[in-house]
Order: structure tokens, then sequence, then C-alpha cells
């Protein structure tokens, strides 16, 4: 199968490796993958922010550049996902690209529902001996509906050992300019969360959300705490 990388823009500038692991496991199964080195942002930062226009601009652009293709499209971020199924349609209602958009919406997927969704895959060989805990991001819950593919992928991980925190579907701060805006109830809601994934005893958090996890590992930085995060990419590319 051929398929078409979407990297969000914040992982191409601050997390390149994760989206190198991703191409290391679709190859591993026997995808051809493609990049289209033009592309940039999906227009998510902009439209949250409240400038729509400025971000129907920048989804024009997207969508020129994943059109004439049949190819699946796959992000490690279902925050970027769940931007271009659940608003490209709002913002391009009655346009003259509704077709493209409605065909984009529905070959665009987060990673590991790509992986156990579509390719029908759920072990990969990956080994990774670390106690760890799982972060169900609001966009992958809420707008992907993603819950048991991650935990499918990662309970076949050799030596990981999975813990359920509390409050696991609680929103961890981030919520992008939510962080900007309302700083002191987005580090509080991040150290509730650290604080119930150092409860399970895990040493690791893992999500399908860089954005997330950025946020977390920040504060877990800022008070130098006994844990790390990392992006379920990374895990599954691991031990081979």
């Amino acid at each position: 199968m051929q398929v078409q990388l979407f990297i969000p823009c914040f992982v191409d500038q601050l997390f390149p490796y994760t989206a190198f692991n991703m191409v290391k496991v679709l190859e591993k199964l026997g995808c051809t993958v493609k990049y289209n080195e033009n592309q940039t942002c999906c227009g998510q930062p902009a439209f949250n922010a409240g400038f729509w226009d400025e971000s129907k601009s920048v989804c024009e652009k997207f969508i020129i550049e994943n059109s004439g293709s049949d190819d699946p499209i796959v992000s490690p971020s279902a925050s970027c996902t769940g931007f271009v199924r659940n608003y490209y349609p709002k913002l391009f209602d009655n346009s003259s690209v509704h077709n493209e958009v409605k065909d984009l919406r529905s070959r665009t997927y987060e990673f590991s529902e790509f992986l156990v969704n579509v390719l029908k895959v759920e072990k990969l060989g990956a080994c990774l001996p670390v106690k760890a805990t799982y972060h169900d991001s609001c966009a992958a819950l809420r707008e992907c509906r993603i819950k048991e593919e991650p935990r499918k992928l990662l309970a076949n991980v050799a030596g990981l050992e999975l813990a359920e925190m509390e409050d696991v579907e609680t929103c961890c701060g981030f919520g992008g300019t939510f962080a900007v805006k309302y700083e002191p109830i987005s580090i509080a809601m991040a150290e509730q969360k650290v604080n119930n994934a150092q409860k399970t005893g895990a040493t690791c958090i893992i999500s399908t959300d860089l954005s997330c996890l950025m946020h977390l590992d920040g504060y877990i930085r800022n008070k130098n705490l006994p844990i790390k995060t990392m992006h379920i990419a990374d895990v599954l590319a691991s031990g081979w």
C-alpha cells in the first residue's frame, strides 16, 4: 500500500525523530511512504485562535497538496487529523472544494488507528522494557473516537507493562492557545495528569499526540520528576 505522510508543523520543527520512526514502522509493514515536502500546516492553530479566514487560506493549500490521489494520508497527530475530519467540512461547506474535502476527510488517519483498523496489524515486534501509562488526548478520544487502538498496539510490545491511570480521559491542560491564555489552569491540569501517571508507578507517559506530551514534558522538566513522555510511534519503533 502507498501512503502519504501528513507531518504536522510542530512535529516537523520540534520532533522530527517521531516522523522518521513512523516511516520506519510503515515501511516495515510493506507500505511505500510518500511525503510532499511543500506541506506546512493544516490550519488548526489559526482556527483555534479565532482567525478563520487566515486558517482557511492555509487549509486550501493543504487541500491542493493532497488532491489528485487516492492514497491514505497518515499522521502522528490525532489533533491535526481530527481538525481535517471535523472542521474542514464546516469551513468549506457548499464551496467549490466541497467534494475534495469530503474525499480528504475519508482517507485521513491517525497513525495508530491506521495500523489497527486499515492495515489490521497489532503486533510489530517492538520491545521496550518499561512500566508505562497511556494518556488519551482529547482530540484522539473525542474527535477521532480512538480509544482501544493504541492499547492493542502497546499490549503487544515486549517488556512493556501498561498501567491505567486515574481520570485517564481528563484533559492534560494543553489545548493549544488555551495553555497560553489560561496558563495557571493549564499548569494545574498538567500537574494533575502527571500526578495520576506517577501514582501508577509508571516511568513513561505514552500518547498519540505530541502536543499533549510536549505540555506534560514541560511540567515534568520544570519539576525535575522521574518520568518521561514518549509518542506511540517511538515506542513501536523500539527494539528492532
